[in-house]
């Protein structure tokens, strides 16, 4: 019988990750059949091509290029060069991951089509409506056939909001499936923790790995001023390493930020997956502003410090992994840095076995049977 077709988007660094492990399963699938489109959201090498060739990903079969402008101008391009694919290929189900403009247009593009829906890592919820991500998951997860949560208090969110329960299958999180195996390949010698030993005197363990990339904070001069003035006085008590957004790095240049920061902190370029890793599992605490980088910090058991008003990852908050911390004055960031340093959490195990993308394809081969 011939294999079903699953038409997958992704455009950003996230997906790429979770992409990766999904893929993985369905490479070895004889009911399945997986044909890949690259939005462009990330676009440059260090954004986006270095993480397929690190992850083992083959190259997309399409790519949209489709990349800056506001949210509605790329969602709406993207929209567009989706909506061509899908006539072309015909798909008996479209794959989308996570929150971004790039989930938001393959799920639209695909409904108006007639073609059902697979949102892995559905369910999420940061009650914040402000929040361009926030839109992007109620309105995927609305229009989806699947919805493939990586916790119970995702399915939690679904049932609130009347979802059919046939509809929600709690399959954990993909991202651990990739951090079990891509974790092991990395250790503290070699690789860029070694060139940073050897050059700056950056130690494995005696290191704060920060990442700023959300609008919330970018896009706001007093929020980011708050975390550069905190990052700065904490370098005092420990060297911090930031690898920077390239967004991030020109609003930085243009609020007069960022010579003053390169002064006290370590400014890095975006890395690639095994890199970002590599210096997450060793580090001492993580400050970020990622969904994503919260949950690495969890699964390689580094206490972490969210620079949000909110998280979608609710359950690392209630087990002392993450501490949520607003950036509205740096006395307070820094002292949520400092209470952090040296802490842990509870033993426990939210995101499943580690068996998340062999679970989503089991699923969806029996149900396109």
């Amino acid at each position: 019988m011939k294999p079903k077709k699953i038409l997958t988007v992704i455009g950003a660094r996230p997906q790429f990750i979770k992409a990766s492990a999904v893929s993985a399963i369905l490479e070895q699938s004889d009911e399945l059949h997986e044909v890949v489109v690259h939005t462009g959201q990330h676009f440059d090498a260090n954004m986006s091509d270095v993480f397929f060739s690190e992850l083992g990903m083959r190259p997309p079969a399409y790519q949209c290029a489709v990349h800056g402008g506001g949210h509605g101008e790329m969602t709406g391009r993207m929209l567009i060069e989706i909506e061509k694919v899908l006539l072309a290929e015909k798909p008996d189900a479209v794959l989308v991951y996570g929150d971004t403009n790039s989930t938001l247009a393959g799920s639209l593009a695909a409904i108006k089509l007639h073609i059902p829906v697979a949102h892995v890592e559905a369910g999420l919820r940061s009650l914040n409506m402000a929040s361009p991500e926030e839109v992007n998951r109620i309105c995927t997860d609305r229009v989806s056939r699947w919805l493939f949560t990586p916790t119970e208090g995702a399915c939690t969110h679904l049932r609130r909001e009347g979802v059919a329960a046939d509809h929600i299958h709690l399959v954990g999180d993909v991202m651990f499936d990739v951090a079990l195996h891509h974790g092991a390949r990395v250790d503290e010698s070699g690789g860029l923790l070694g060139q940073l030993r050897a050059r700056h005197d950056v130690r494995p363990g005696g290191y704060c790995l920060a990442t700023i990339h959300r609008a919330e904070n970018t896009d706001h001069p007093a929020r980011l001023a708050t975390i550069v003035e905190a990052l700065i006085a904490f370098s005092k008590d420990i060297p911090v390493v930031l690898p920077l957004h390239p967004r991030t790095r020109a609003v930085l240049a243009r609020e007069g930020k960022l010579q003053v920061l390169e002064q006290a902190v370590l400014l890095l370029d975006p890395l690639g997956y095994l890199d970002m890793v590599q210096l997450e599992k060793h580090a001492a605490l993580i400050a970020t502003d990622s969904g994503g980088v919260q949950k690495e910090a969890f699964f390689y058991r580094v206490p972490c410090v969210t620079l949000r008003d909110e998280t979608e990852w609710s359950e690392l908050v209630e087990s002392g992994w993450n501490r949520l911390t607003p950036p509205v004055s740096s006395a307070s960031v820094l002292q949520s840095l400092r209470a952090s340093l040296g802490s842990a959490g509870a033993d426990v195990s939210p995101y499943g076995k580690g068996d998340a993308a062999r679970r989503i394809v089991r699923q969806l081969a029996a149900d396109l049977a």
